[in-house]
């Protein structure tokens, strides 16, 4: 969910100092953190899910990105779950053997629990003013008007 006028952000930012990257890119964990707190909480009822969920920023040429992850390999099971953050059901097999087709498995219904989609989307708006503020701040300190 892109943030409104950030194309004009990024432009801004991208006239700074290389410098800035390391500050900037922390400020932008801190404000997407609370949403990835909100997502631990959902998920809170899994023993595995609420400690493999990270916030991760990068940089490209297009400019510093933060993301919400969730390891798959701490958690493999979460990706299912999650569902595409929509309700309903997804089917897995159970006590699967390789050797045979799949056909032959016995697959059963599971209910969706999303947990990392819904968070987003309670916490969006309020992500989208504090990761505003927080890079202007970043910028102001370093003489950006």
């Amino acid at each position: 969910m892109p943030v409104r006028g950030a194309a004009e952000l990024v432009h801004d930012l991208a006239a700074l100092p290389v410098s800035l990257d390391r500050e900037s890119r922390r400020a932008l964990r801190e404000a997407v953190e609370p949403i990835a707190s909100d997502a631990r909480a959902r998920a809170s009822w899994s023993g595995r899910i609420p400690g493999a969920i990270r916030v991760r920023t990068r940089q490209n040429s297009r400019g510093i990105a933060v993301s919400i992850r969730v390891s798959g390999k701490t958690a493999p099971h979460a990706r299912p779950i999650e569902h595409e953050g929509k309700p309903g059901n997804f089917r897995h097999p159970v006590y699967a053997d390789a050797k045979e087709p799949r056909g032959r498995w016995t697959w059963v219904n599971q209910q969706a629990r999303p947990f990392l989609a819904p968070a987003a989307r309670a916490g969006y708006d309020q992500v989208a003013e504090k990761v505003a503020d927080a890079i202007t701040a970043v910028a102001r300190r370093h003489g950006w008007r």
